[in-house]
């Protein structure tokens, strides 16, 4: 088990100076900023006003950073929709702002991931028994939160073009 590092506040920092440099790294959600103030031993009402305030700048901004942590996902690895919403969820953000960015998706983006991803996997398995090729990217797809349909889909695809 992981043990939690408790960190005392700087005597000489504000509430706020800790959050802006927490917040110089990347964006944050305001749970982590909320945890990470609170790690510092600094009182709840500290915490709120320092939150509300640093919402008031546009500092911190859940539905931004939803949108940003969709944005560079898919800039980075093809995901399903499935699996973007439960990376937000593990960061906290609320249920309305990973609704409101996954919503905003291209209808077509999780048959693009899913073939995308079935493409890859199909060519790094090329030496394999088309049934065992089959069922390793189906797994694989699924691993990603592809659901069944989009998985069979992306596979049927990919077959038929290399036929």
């Amino acid at each position: 088990m992981k043990r939690k590092t408790i960190q005392s506040k700087p005597a000489d920092k504000s509430p706020m100076d800790a959050a802006l440099a927490y917040l110089t790294d990347r964006m944050r959600t305001v749970r982590e900023v909320e945890d990470k103030l609170d790690d510092l031993q600094y009182g709840e009402g500290d915490i709120l006003s320092t939150v509300e305030r640093l919402k008031e700048l546009d500092l911190l901004n859940d539905e931004a950073y939803a949108r940003e942590f969709v944005r560079s996902r898919l800039a980075t690895k093809p995901v399903s929709c499935q699996k973007l919403y439960m990376d937000l969820k593990a960061h906290h953000v609320p249920e309305e702002y990973i609704k409101t960015v996954l919503d905003e998706l291209p209808r077509e983006t999780e048959a693009d991931n899913a073939r995308e991803v079935a493409e890859k996997f199909w060519r790094q398995l090329n030496g394999l028994e088309k049934s065992v090729r089959r069922e390793r990217v189906l797994r694989r797809l699924m691993s990603r939160g592809f659901s069944t349909e989009a998985s069979l889909a992306a596979i049927r695809d990919v077959e038929e073009e290399e036929s």
